[in-house]
């Protein structure tokens, strides 16, 4: 189970984990060995709460797929097991980050004060701007 807090966890059998030969240099080591690990996650398959499920879905992020599917790809270390551990990490905080509701919008109106304020500030620049043009003949 991927403890994501205290109330919502992640069974393993709901990921598929690969393993995969890693990208970049590394000689023959990174040609022969696949450390590399990708994360499969199908948001709308899982066990998570509708809620949760669903600000997922919403969520602009180029892991989540148009199906619902997450992909992780870890490849920083020369480790099969930690570029495990950091692939379900990366998951259980791409979720746990969608776990409190955004708080709803509250529209506000600028006080009559602050429109006065911001009036007089234009006024004011106004007048420096003119002043910076050429002098009017005189009568």
């Amino acid at each position: 189970m991927l403890r994501v807090s205290s109330r919502i966890g992640i069974p393993l059998k709901e990921i598929e984990i690969k393993a995969i030969r890693a990208q970049g240099s590394g000689g023959q080591h990174v040609n022969k060995v696949s450390t590399a690990i990708q994360l499969f996650f199908d948001i709308r398959t899982s066990s998570l709460p509708p809620a949760i499920k669903n600000r997922l879905l919403e969520r602009k992020d180029h892991r989540i797929s148009d199906d619902g599917l997450v992909v992780i790809k870890s490849q920083d270390s020369r480790s099969q097991e930690a570029n495990k551990e950091a692939a379900l990490a990366r998951l259980s905080e791409l979720v746990a980050s969608v776990l409190v509701a955004p708080k709803k919008r509250r529209p506000t109106k600028p006080t009559r004060g602050a429109k006065e304020r911001r009036l007089k500030g234009k006024s004011i620049r106004g007048k420096t701007k003119s002043l910076r043009g050429r002098p009017k003949p005189s009568d």
